[in-house]
């Protein structure tokens, strides 16, 4: 959430639960997500009561589309992955968040899709802390 719950938005305590916070970014809030199956990044665009990405302003649609392509462009280089997944699909958190995550051949549940795959294995406290300053140097 930002600071003293500026501007009505507020976090999905799913998502609070599940990942840790890396960086602002213009418009969205950049999250890792604690699943070390996967490098995993949530962009969680700050507005409220936003479920759709057609529910944001054109401008703040164009602001998505660049913060995903930059947050790609450096989990793919960081990784070195074979492909980088992006998606909005909010069948379970409503709150609009894109999901960007790094693929190899042979990583859990390839070439399908992560949901639904297995149980979530977090990273330990120290680890996550290290992966998430990693992308923040590397943005």
């Amino acid at each position: 959430m930002l600071p003293g719950g500026k501007g009505g938005f507020e976090l999905d305590p799913r998502l609070e639960t599940e990942s840790i916070p890396v960086a602002w970014l213009g418009l969205c809030e950049l999250r890792l997500r604690d699943d070390r199956r996967w490098p995993w990044l949530l962009l969680i665009p700050q507005r409220p009561g936003i479920e759709e990405l057609h529910d944001l302003t054109p401008l703040d649609q164009a602001m998505l589309s660049f913060e995903t392509n930059l947050v790609s462009k450096a989990l793919k280089e960081m990784t070195g992955c074979t492909k980088i997944n992006c998606a909005a699909l909010g069948n379970v958190v409503r709150q609009l968040h894109v999901h960007v995550i790094a693929r190899n051949e042979g990583d859990h549940g390839w070439p399908g899709p992560i949901w639904g795959h297995g149980v979530r294995e977090p990273y330990g406290p120290q680890e996550l802390r290290r992966f998430a300053e990693k992308i923040r140097r590397r943005l």
